[in-house]
This record gives structure tokens, sequence and C-alpha cells, in this order.
């Protein structure tokens, strides 16, 4: 039955006992999370995107995903969240002048620092490996250290100068709690965006309606008052009445020379239905008239020789 030769078995080999739980190490768990792709495993590479979770993507990797959701990707849960390429923002990363990468290890016979990271703060000057916490803005996709926000506290970004407030800020790869914190500030982004394209729907049909209907109505110069027998009698008499006003009117401005004939003039101002008050402003009337004694036995330049 065995433990032949001497040999002397312990507990642990004859009994089995509950599982040890496997610890992770945390160097290794850091490099997965700042150098390779959540969604397809990869090295990152430019164009690196974030999601509003603080998650690091490929780009490439992320509209593969959309253009392709198929269930038999077990890592499409990382990016379940991910509805469309707006929910990301692409990062504008500053590279790190102390980061070779690949090109001293030819030969593979190279250490290779795994603290040494290919980003840094612009700012501060610490490199995004993991060690320090760095966040990025959401309108503008600039990364800094977290350490950077709370020195140089501002309204505006670093180095865009775009104007960011307190929810646009997100942690990249965070605890457990800011995961949550930012998980709830998403759904509340996305709650107010679709109220808020259920708000501006019916606004836009209200504005149709208007629209439709002032143009179907007549606008206050179209509106006519009034009987229409009566409108066309007064524009009827309003045309006999105006043509001895302009005649008068040009003859004054053009001078003697476009003067009309007296008895024309006198026959049109006597014949017309106008008040007296108009008719006593021309010579022709009787008031104007003077008497053969008032009258000089000379010519002069004044309208009042008859």
């Amino acid at each position: 039955m065995g433990c032949d030769g001497g040999t002397i078995p312990k507990r642990h080999e004859l009994v089995k006992g509950p599982k040890k739980v496997e610890k992770v190490d945390k160097n290794a768990e850091l490099v997965a999370q700042w150098n390779y792709c959540t969604l397809s495993q990869e090295i990152l590479r430019r164009p690196i995107v974030a999601c509003e979770l603080g998650r690091l993507y490929n780009k490439d990797a992320i509209i593969e995903f959309l253009l392709d959701k198929s269930s038999e990707k077990a890592l499409g849960k990382a990016a379940s969240h991910i509805k469309s390429i707006k929910n990301v923002t692409e990062l504008r990363l500053s590279d790190n002048p102390a980061w070779e990468g690949d090109k001293g290890n030819t030969k593979g016979d190279k250490h290779d620092d795994l603290q040494r990271a290919r980003f840094i703060c612009p700012v501060v000057g610490l490199e995004m490996n993991g060690r320090h916490r760095f966040c990025f803005l959401r309108c503008c996709g600039c990364v800094f250290s977290e350490r950077a926000l709370k020195e140089i506290k501002a309204e505006v970004c670093h180095t865009c100068g775009a104007a960011f407030q307190e929810d646009d800020v997100i942690v990249l790869n965070g605890t457990k709690e800011d995961v949550e914190t930012l998980k709830r500030r998403m759904e509340g982004r996305r709650l107010r965006s679709k109220l808020g394209k259920k708000t501006k729907k019916p606004k836009v049909a209200e504005s149709l309606s208007k629209s439709d209907g002032s143009e179907g109505a007549p606008g206050p110069s179209k509106m006519k008052t009034g009987k229409p027998e009566e409108t066309s009698l007064d524009s009827q008499e309003k045309k006999t009445t105006l043509p001895p006003r302009s005649a008068a009117a040009q003859g004054s401005s053009s001078g003697k020379a476009g003067k009309p004939p007296c008895g024309a003039m006198k026959r049109s101002i006597a014949d017309s239905g106008e008040s007296e008050a108009y008719k006593s402003l021309f010579t022709t009337h009787s008031s104007a008239k003077r008497s053969k004694e008032e009258s000089a036995h000379w010519v002069t330049h004044t309208s009042y020789c008859f």
C-alpha cells in the first residue's frame, strides 16, 4: 500500500484540506492594468482610450467589439457598459523621455524594469506605473496625476486650458470604491441625457405646429377690417382726391415750368369734394382773390397778379 523504503508520510499528504486562496501578485496585476488592454489583453498602443469607469483600452479593440458583439467572447463583460464610441474618451498622454522600451533588449539578456512606465504626468513628472493615482478629464482627455490636481487647484486644464468640473475627473484603474462612485455618476449622466432627449422632442413638435399655424393664418398686414363695400368706396374716393394733391405738389416743386394751366387748376379744385380749409391753400380760392382797388397796376413776381 505504499510507504515502502522507510518513507514517513505527513498529514497534509494523506488528508485533503480546504484549498488556500491564491494571492495575486500585486506587481503583475499593476503591469497588466497599466500596460495591457482590458478587452483584448494586448499591449496598449496609441490611440489609447478610457471608459467612464477608468479602464484602459486600445481604440481598435473597442471598435471591433462594437461592430461584433458576440456572446462567445468571455472578455466582453469588461466592456459591457460601452454602448457606443461616445462612451469612451481618447487620452492625451505625455511620453516618458527615460523609457527606452525594447530598443536595448535585442538579445534578450537585459533586465526589464517593470516599474519604468511609458507615460508620465506633464505637471509633476510622476511615472504612470500604477504606484501613483492618475486621472483624466472627460472634456479634453488630458491625463494628470492626482497629486498635480490637488497641489495646483484650478478649474481649467493645465495642458489645454479647457474648463472642467468635478464630475469630469475620472480616476484611472481605481479601487472598488472608486469604480462604484464612477458607476453611479455614469448612470446619472445617461439618465439625464435620456430625459433631455425626451423633453426636446415635444418642444420641436410644438415649434413645428406653431410654424404651420402661422403660415396658414393671415398676418396682421393681410387682415382687412370692415365690410368689403365700404373699403372699396373709400379706395375710390382716395383715388379721385389724390391726383389734385400730387399735381399741386409737383407744380410747387418744379416751379413755373411745371405749373399746369390756371383754368384746369381752377376747375379741378373747385369741382373736387375737398374741405374749405384745404381749398383755401390755393390762390384760386375766393378768400385769396383781391379786389381791383387792392391790386396794383404793375406786374410783380408774386403769384397774386390776375
